[in-house]
């Protein structure tokens, strides 16, 4: 890792928010992106060529489970970490640990552990906060989640029983706006400043109405784990389709969404409004095989994840791997920055922090290889992963 305070990376193609210099230069002082330009500058203490390379703003996870083998349920501060160096390695300088529904002491452990992690860890992924997939979702829609954990809204004490990292830290839910005292959820975590998502829904266009009206507009993992579209019952998926303040997250790995519908969903949704996850499990770098996860057998095969009951559980791919899916599909590299760093930072609130490649933004960025892959990684304006 470059401790340097200043860094020049030079001759790159740069993925700008609205067009692509195509041989430029950006400038890194303490830890910031100092300049952009098409012009060589001043060498500072230490210059990286990227002649060849593609410069990205960093991927951000805004859904995650586990990786390299490590699920954040369960993890330690050390282990966390091991999930954050994986992650680099992929592009991904931010991310969001995701809890699944759970007891409130395995809730309790899990987000101190984050908590720490979060202050501790340095050349690494940075992680962002903590976001919970439940426990206030439909048991009709469970997904591979445990509905034995879900629950209903009956006053704010519900969400005072929810842990949560310290107020500098992200902190979002996917809720499902229909189960009992579901509306009345959604005021009061908008209330305390949560970012929240809709998502293992069966609610009807009236209740998503109201849904977004009391601070609900984007949709996990949007289309799983909601009922299929019916021209006459168009349900959470023709909802989400049809509002332009809507936005949405889609695990694009050709699993979870077909590469048709991928295509569809940038026709209507556009670039703007689409953000990119992984949904990735413990088996994500792990190749095929069986996985303790969650306290049941999830099987991996050809890349796909499924449990017991035959459910998709979660997927094994990676952000950079979701990049490389939507740009085969004919997404510009623009709107790829887009999907994988500007919107998911808009999301979560840190868009002024990071999310694009601006001057005095945090300098969190990727050089992609012309074959896709990552040939180096800065964090913070440090360098994390260099091949």
């Amino acid at each position: 890792m470059s401790s340097s305070k200043q860094l020049a990376v030079i001759n790159g193609r740069i993925v700008l928010p609205d067009q692509v210099i195509e041989s430029g230069h950006i400038i890194i002082d303490r830890g910031k992106i100092a300049a952009v330009s098409a012009t060589a500058r001043t060498p500072t203490s230490e210059t990286i060529d990227l002649s060849g390379a593609t410069v990205y703003p960093g991927f951000i996870d805004a859904h995650i489970h586990g990786s390299a083998g490590i699920d954040v349920m369960d993890a330690s501060v050390n282990a966390l970490g091991q999930v954050s160096a994986f992650l680099v390695t992929q592009g991904v300088t931010s991310w969001l640990p995701t809890l699944v529904p759970a007891a409130d002491d395995e809730y309790q452990e899990s987000v101190r552990t984050i908590e720490q992690a979060a202050r501790e860890q340095s050349g690494v992924a940075r992680i962002l906060g903590v976001h919970y997939e439940g426990p206030f979702v439909n048991s009709a829609q469970c997904g591979a989640l445990h509905s034995s954990h879900f629950k209903t809204f009956d006053g704010p004490q519900d969400v005072d029983r929810l842990p949560v990292p310290s107020s500098e830290l992200v902190r979002m839910i996917t809720v499902a706006p229909e189960i009992a005292g579901g509306i009345d959820l959604i005021k009061e975590l908008e209330k305390r400043g949560w970012v929240i998502s809709i998502g293992h829904t069966r609610a009807g266009v009236e209740t998503l109405d109201q849904a977004f009206a009391a601070g609900a507009s984007h949709m996990t993992h949007f289309m799983n784990a909601m009922p299929q579209i019916h021209h006459r019952k168009p349900g959470p998926v023709g909802w989400g389709l049809a509002r332009d303040g809507v936005t949405c997250d889609v695990i694009a790995d050709g699993v979870h969404l077909d590469p048709l519908i991928l295509r569809l969903l940038l026709k209507v949704k556009t670039a703007d409004r689409v953000s990119l996850i992984s949904d990735a499990i413990a088996a994500a770098g792990r190749g095929d095989g069986d996985y303790q996860i969650w306290g049941e057998t999830i099987s991996v095969k050809e890349g796909r994840t499924s449990n017991a009951a035959g459910n998709i559980a979660g997927s094994v791919v990676t952000m950079l791997d979701a990049v490389k899916m939507m740009r085969s599909l004919g997404a510009s590299e623009v709107e790829t920055a887009r999907m994988a760093a500007t919107n998911p930072a808009r999301l979560l609130r840190v868009d002024h922090d990071c999310g694009s490649i601006k001057e005095g933004k945090r300098a969190d960025l990727l050089a992609l290889d012309q074959d896709g892959n990552v040939r180096l990684t800065i964090v913070g304006g440090n360098i994390v992963f260099q091949v």
